[in-house]
């Protein structure tokens, strides 16, 4: 799977200068953490993002976001969101604060020190 830097580059400018922010290449694209933990991602097949189970009913609901599926699976709580979405201002804002949110109530796993 081939990276998409510019979505890459949109994630960057919407989540930079968050402390305990870091970017590791994963699952063919980039990963974006917090404190250690998955938040979002970027890959050529879209922008992924975590919002905990029981937390993706309304992301579901936006033509353009899919339940994200690993290993023939269904993922509970991780969407994936075309170019439609996150080429949205709103739309890549609303899913990112989402996504914070729940993240942030996470136990650290690690904080970057950069």
């Amino acid at each position: 799977m081939a990276r998409d830097a510019g979505l890459e580059e949109l994630l960057r400018e919407e989540l930079g200068g968050l402390p305990g922010l870091s970017e590791k290449a994963m699952f063919g694209g980039l990963a974006f953490l917090l404190n250690g933990n998955l938040l979002c991602g970027a890959r050529e097949d879209g922008m992924l993002v975590r919002l905990g189970k029981s937390n993706d009913g309304w992301a579901l609901e936006l033509p353009g976001v899919v339940q994200m599926i690993s290993g023939g699976r269904a993922m509970q709580g991780w969407v994936r969101a075309d170019a439609r979405v996150y080429g949205e201002n709103a739309l890549r804002k609303r899913l990112l604060d989402a996504a914070l949110g729940y993240v942030q109530t996470l136990q650290v796993k690690y904080q970057d020190r950069t």
